[in-house]
This record gives C-alpha cells, structure tokens and sequence, in this order.
C-alpha cells in the first residue's frame, strides 16, 4: 500500500521514538536525546543498543539492526509495513489517508504548490535587492542584520502594488487558481480580479520540517496594519502545526542547543545570530497543542521567552493554561521573564548574547507561573480570601490529566499554601516598653549605618526598622541570596511589610544563585536581574511599597561600608539590634515585676544587668 507524499513524514515527526522503544526495552538516558538499552533483537549482557530521538533512529553496535519508529514496531510485533503504520498513526490520532486517486491527486497538487511557494520566496528576495526593495532592505539593515544574515534566512520584499506577484508567477506559466490557492493572492468575493495578498511588507519564509517553503509571513512598513500578516491555511500550510524556524531547530538540538520560543520573527534571527540555534516562533497565534508536542520533541523543557510587557505576560499565561492538561513525567516547560521594554532582539543588541545566556540561568519552572496566575494581585488577609485562593489552585492543578504529575503538582501547591499560613512574629504593639534609657544615655540609633540613620534615629519606630531592612535588599539585590535565611526569620510585626517580605522570597526563584554584583556593575544604573526582582514586586502588586522601603534604606545605610564585611555586616548588625528591640521589653518587663514582688539583691542585680546590656548595645549599634 502507498502512502501520499508527506504523510510518512508528519507521522515520524509525530512519534517519540524513546516512548515506543520504552515499552520493550528498558532505556536509560546517556544524554540529551540519546537512550541506551539491551537490544531486544539478541542476547547481550552489556547494553550496546541506542535510542535517539532527535534524529529519529535506533542502532545495535551488536548486531548492526538499524531503523526508525514504523521499523521497530514492524521488527518487534511482527507487522507488516502498511499495519505498523496504522497502528502508529491510531496512537498519535493522524487519519490514515487512503491512497485512490483523489488522495493521489491532492497529494499531487500539494507538490505543484510547493513549486509555486518556492517561485514566490524567490522573486521576494530579489526585490529586496531592487530599488523597489529600498524601504525594506534599510529596515532590516537598521535592525542590525547583516547581508549574510538576510540571504541565510531567505528574507524579501513584497512592492506596494496589486498585482506584483501574480504578474511574476504567470509569466511562469503558473495558473491564477494555484496562486490563490497557495496562500499568495485574495479572490474577491464578487469574482473581481485576485491581487496580492502581502504589499508593501518585508516577507519572511515559512519552511517545513524539511526545510522547503510553504508559507510566508510580512512585516507592513509604515504604520499600516496589521503589522504582521501570515499566510492563510493552505494544503501546505496549517499554523497551529508548524512553527518558525523549525527545520533548523532540529538541527541545533543535535549539537544540544536549548530550545527557545521567542514571540515574532525578527526575535528568532536575532537569536540565531548570538549563536541560539535552537530558537524558534508560533506564526502569529498563542502556541497549540500541536506545537508544543513538536517543542517537546525536542526539548524536555523548552525555553519560552515572552516580551516584558503586559502583552507578554498575557502569552506567558495562555501558553501555561495550555500546557497544563498535556504534562506528562519529565515534559514541561521553562519561562524567561524579560525586563519591562525588552524583547530577546532588543536585549541582544543592547547587552549582549551574554544577557540572554543569564537569562536563561533565571528560567522560572512552570509551577511557579501557575503559583503567580492564581495569586497575582489576591489578598490573603482573611480565612475567607486563603479559602478562596487554595480553591482556585486547587482547580487549576485538576486540569492536569497525567496522574502522576497532578498528584506532584497539588503537593507542592499545598506546600506553597501551607507557607502561608504560618503564623509571623507576635506584632510589636504601640504602646509597648521601648529600651530603658536614663537620662545623659546616648540617643538610641537602631540602624546607625550613616549620618542620616543617626539623625533620625529616635523617630524610627518598629514599622520603621522593618521597613529600611527589606529596602536595603530591594536596594541591593545582590544580598537577597546571601541574607535569605536571616530575612525569613526577620520578626516583622507589619503586615503590609511581611506581604512584602514573602515576594522578596519569592524573588529568589528568579534569581536561584543571587545576583552577581560584577553584572550589576557591567550593566549600568540597573542590572537585568535586578529589573527582574523589581517588576515581580510590580506584578504582585508590592511595587510602591518596595520603593517606599527602597528610600528609607537610602537614607538609613551607608553607600560605602568601611568594614570589611560591608553591607551584608551592616544589614545583619541592624537586623539583630531590631531583634533585641523587640524582646528587650518582655525581658524587662519580666525583671521589674520579679523585683517589684520581691527587693532581692539578686533581682536587682538582674534587673541593673539587662540594663546595662541594652545600653551597651545601643552605643555598640552606634559605633558601627
């Protein structure tokens, strides 16, 4: 029985070679995308059979048997080459088409369309090279894309005119009726005259899997829109399968390139140039189910990096909510979060491959987005509203349908949750005993890190304190990684301060192994995680309350330590004399009722010693 031209092709591209080997022989991962096993086709002892899933083959460096996904399933089960494919196809729910002559013959009109796509992506790109390309060719040049660069990514012009490809296509002797069928001209309605459908744009092409064009997408110069227009859904093309750049992702993965999916086309170059070969795009819609099983091909954990925008915030949401119901053991996604402005092109150009390397290190897994969804800009000050949100995660975790993923999903969000009830720090009262000074006592400075501290001292209550401790990381953010244990057992009393204390903590998943003080340095006025750290407290709806802390550090904390331990010695100093503020007066209390109950030398002796300390360590906190 034969198949149509390209079915074969979509099927392969469909199966995971590793999964269907798996159900005979047990694999275990060498590298990347490579598997090794005993061979089920002879006796060894040693596994000497290999699985790779990028390239699509098994090999036996025992016995020599060699094939694909249709011949394992053929060598293994004893079918013929027509029943394995069925069965597979059954499995990966592609309709087996039947091979009569309408199918022959739509098979046939596919091809003769390819031709006609491939003639097109031709004479776009000699426009380009015209002076009616002009506008286009200075466009792409100003983006910084090299001559080489254009040529390798096939890049073109279509003119501002009605009928500029048709023109050039039927001078090939190719029929109008192909030329709309392909995607390339618009019929009217009223059986006017077709015209172009792409004018006055610079075009990018569409490859398939194998690299042949099948479509096209155009970027409008001027203030035209749509901005971006792709093909239509042709017998070539259908967008929700395909993704930009494919083709060569799929060589890149072979050499164990990361795959990234950036939002637009010119991303995609722009990552191709800094050497991300494995970077591709959607074509102009928010990623389908068919196009990430393609991602996960190959990639366990593809990279998607969205623009630093509300627009990309909203692509990072929608890709997550479709991807939930697909995960499955060891398949899931990763999320750069870029700084508000940035897109990977611009960031690239402005900073450097390097940024977008660090970037990479900063990936949020896919449990954290689903966290920020659900509780991004929620209040949780009452019983009722931590019901509503436990609820609402909960929900969210259920559309997982692999069992086993769902079951580690709902673990880890009850954890999250269970964090949030822990009870903080007894809240320090207005009123309470502050620390006992007699008169001619030096002025008590809790932070004495500057000359501002000193001044303001005595008007720094407890809310005060708190609040120039969590600013002076907002400040510094190359601190948060190393004083990370020491702020979560920071006995905060105000609640605004501990909500903001739990998205500093928070913060940390962005930055894993804390900011790299000599990158803050590199990058100017603010360094690219420290943007990071900044817009998750926006996004969590802490961004004024961040700078208000940020300002009261500035002006409690010396920008030049003379310590050796600089800042962090600084911050640890002020974060235990806050401490002792705050239990000194229970302790006091304690002691004077003791003495008011009995005059004992011994009581008094006990009294005038916490005193003593308490004075002592305010002259200390002074001094430094």
């Amino acid at each position: 029985m034969a198949f149509p031209p390209g079915f074969l092709d979509e099927l392969r591209a469909r199966l995971s070679l590793s999964d269907i080997v798996g159900r005979k022989v047990s694999l275990k991962r060498r590298s990347g995308a490579e598997y090794a096993g005993l061979c089920p086709f002879h006796n060894e002892k040693t596994p000497s059979f290999t699985v790779n899933d990028k390239k699509g083959f098994f090999y036996c460096f025992g016995c020599h048997e060699k094939g694909s996904a249709i011949d394992f399933v053929i060598k293994t089960e004893g079918l013929s080459f027509p029943e394995a494919v069925e069965k597979l196809a059954r499995e990966v729910n592609l309709p087996v088409p039947r091979a009569t002559p309408a199918e022959r013959e739509r098979a046939d009109r596919a091809s003769t369309l390819q031709q006609v796509v491939e003639m097109a992506a031709q004479w776009y790109q000699k426009q380009l090279r015209l002076p009616v390309g002009r506008q286009g060719l200075d466009y792409l040049r100003g983006r910084g894309l090299s001559d080489a660069v254009i040529d390798q990514f096939r890049l073109g012009f279509a003119p501002d005119s009605r009928d500029g490809v048709i023109a050039a296509l039927k001078r090939e002797s190719v029929p109008i009726e192909k030329i709309v069928e392909a995607g390339l001209a618009i019929q009217p309605e009223d059986r006017r005259e077709p015209y172009d459908r792409f004018r006055g744009r610079v075009m990018f092409v569409i490859n398939d899997r194998r690299g042949r064009a099948i479509a096209f997408g155009g970027r409008v110069m001027g203030a035209g829109e749509p901005k971006y227009l792709n093909s239509p859904e042709t017998p070539l093309f259908h967008k929700g399968a395909n993704l930009y750049c494919l083709d060569l992702a799929r060589q890149a993965v072979t050499k164990d390139q990361p795959v990234i999916v950036a939002e637009g086309y010119m991303d995609v170059i722009a990552l191709h140039g800094a050497g991300f070969g494995g970077a591709v795009a959607p074509l102009g819609t928010a990623l389908t189910e068919g196009q990430l099983a393609e991602l996960w091909k190959l990639a366990d954990e593809p990279y998607l990096c969205f623009d630093g925008d509300n627009a990309g915030r909203r692509a990072m949401s929608r890709a997550a909510e479709r991807a939930l119901p697909l995960l499955r053991a060891g398949k899931s996604l990763r999320f750069l979060a870029l700084p508000a402005g940035e897109d990977p092109d611009s960031l690239i150009r402005t900073r450097g491959p390097d940024a977008l390397r660090r970037t990479l290190d900063l990936a949020r897994p896919l449990s954290d987005v689903v966290w920020e969804m659900e509780t991004a800009g929620k209040s949780t000050d009452t019983p009722e509203r931590r019901a509503s949100l436990q609820r609402s995660v909960e929900q969210r975790v259920a559309e997982i349908a692999d069992p086993v993923v769902r079951d580690y999903y709902r673990t880890e969000m009850r954890s999250r949750l269970n964090r949030m009830r822990r009870p903080e720090a007894p809240a320090w009262q207005p009123g309470s005993r502050r620390p006992f000074r007699r008169p001619g006592d030096p002025e008590p400075a809790p932070f004495a890190a500057g000359a501002a501290a000193r001044r303001s001292g005595s008007d720094l209550d407890g809310s005060r304190q708190e609040r120039v401790l969590l600013g002076a990381l907002i400040e510094r953010p190359a601190l948060l990684h190393i004083l990370a244990e020491d702020l979560a057992n920071l006995p905060i009393a105000n609640p605004e301060l501990i909500r903001l204390r739990s998205g500093l903590l928070d913060a940390l998943s962005l930055v894993p192994s804390g900011v790299d003080p000599a990158a803050d340095e590199a990058a100017g006025d603010t360094s690219l995680e420290a943007q990071l750290i900044g817009q998750h407290l926006e996004r969590t709806g802490l961004g004024r309350l961040a700078a208000s802390a940020r300002q009261k550090a500035r002006e409690a904390f010396r920008d030049d330590p003379a310590d050796a331990d600089g800042w962090v010695g600084q911050w640890r100093r002020a974060a235990r004399h806050m401490s002792q503020l705050q239990a000194d007066p229970e302790e006091l209390k304690r002691a004077e009722e003791a003495l008011a109950d009995d005059m004992s030398e011994e009581n008094l002796r006990r009294l005038q010693a916490i005193l003593d300390r308490m004075r002592r360590e305010s002259v200390e906190s002074n001094a430094g």
